[in-house]
């Protein structure tokens, strides 16, 4: 492995992005060009000091993993993600229809709605990035693994999954997911990785076999979505699809009617993300031990 290639690869994308073009503020004081390593780290959800290890030449070879959250930490795109596999020794990534590299200019849009609640999905319906209103919202959805990964199969496996929708919503949801991966398999096929999302389904979920068997194409989101939250309760919010087809992936945004109810308590969700360890979980032990 060239470490040095590496190395400078690192250092120059680095040197070229500015806090603003990942949602950080600039503050007062900055001397280093572009983003500093820490900063870095913190993004890519590893320590400063492995980052810096690895910047520095000094490091081990990285994995598969640390190598896509650096991709994603630097907005690289595909073509730099590819550049930046082959640099640590593992070849070129497989552009498999999954798309689970992150596409850079979602990225910048989705640092631009921080106090949003948004997030990235793939065809496969796994969740690729959040905000941080958004694991306010939602929890947290990117550290699964498997077909835990996906939506769809957490929706019909995991009946806990849907605590967050109210009963209205819940049918339809249903529909939606089961319509969404129907297109994926038609237009990948029966090896595909949706293929076998639906053959893990039939298993465990006589629902999702159901709902599969009415071979129903083209349920659309709901643009209105109801919601019951653990800590500030019932939510009703507008839904936005913002659909990268070169890419394949979905920005879903959510959002509420200014002056709201709604608004208020999605207001409170905001500053409970971004507030630092584990209070928005604290608050969330306490209500359910009350």
């Amino acid at each position: 492995m060239e470490y040095g290639d590496l190395s400078d690869f690192l250092r120059k994308r680095r040197e070229a992005l500015q806090p603003e073009d990942v949602g950080m503020p600039r503050g007062r004081r900055r001397r280093t060009p572009g983003l500093r390593r820490e900063e870095v780290a913190s993004l890519a959800s590893m320590s400063t000091d492995y980052y810096s290890r690895l910047e520095g030449g000094r490091g081990p070879q990285p994995s598969v993993d640390m190598l896509g959250a650096i991709a994603r930490a630097l907005r690289l795109t595909l073509e730099e993600r590819d550049h930046l596999f082959v640099l640590a020794g593992h070849g070129t990534p497989p552009r498999t229809t999954r798309a689970c590299h992150v596409d850079p200019g979602m990225l910048r849009i989705m640092d631009r709605l921080q106090d949003t609640p948004a997030l990235l999905v793939n065809r496969c319906g796994e969740t690729l990035a959040q905000t941080p209103a958004h694991v306010a919202f939602a929890g947290e959805q990117t550290n699964r693994e498997g077909m835990d990964r996906s939506e769809i199969y957490r929706w019909f496996a995991d009946p806990g999954s849907r605590a967050l929708y109210r009963e209205p919503d819940r049918s339809n949801h249903s529909r939606m997911l089961v319509s969404m991966l129907r297109a994926v398999v038609t237009a990948d096929g029966p090896k595909s990785y949706a293929a076998s999302i639906v053959r893990g389904l039939q298993k465990v979920s006589p629902e999702f076999t159901e709902l599969w068997e009415r071979h129903e194409v083209g349920v659309m989101h709901s643009r209105t979505k109801l919601f019951n939250h653990s800590v500030v309760g019932e939510l009703e919010l507008y839904c936005e699809v913002i659909d990268n087809r070169d890419q394949q992936q979905t920005l879903i945004v959510f959002t509420a009617e200014p002056g709201s109810e709604s608004a208020e308590r999605l207001r409170l969700l905001t500053v409970l993300g971004t507030n630092e360890g584990n209070f928005w979980k604290g608050l969330v032990e306490a209500k359910t031990e009350s």
